[in-house]
């Protein structure tokens, strides 16, 4: 059972697909976008997957190797 709300789990896959999308549009790999974010490759996976609640820390990691402003990923 899942702690978050119907909204905040279709939030979470929202923010994972645009992370996925930007990922993609590089051209990377979840293993080299984890590996140059000093992020585990799991993680990342399940951020994509919207299962995990990222953090501003994590997202700010991801938003500067995806050369994306954070607003960019979690504003819709």
């Amino acid at each position: 059972m899942s702690p978050y709300s119907e909204q905040d789990q279709e939030y979470l896959r929202k923010i994972g697909l645009r992370i996925r999308d930007l990922r993609l549009k590089i051209d990377y790999s979840q293993d080299r976008l984890a590996f140059e974010s000093g992020l585990d490759r799991t993680y990342v996976g399940s951020v994509e997957r919207g299962e995990r609640n990222l953090s501003l820390i994590n997202l700010r990691r991801l938003a500067i190797i995806l050369k994306a402003n954070p607003n960019d990923i979690i504003e819709f």
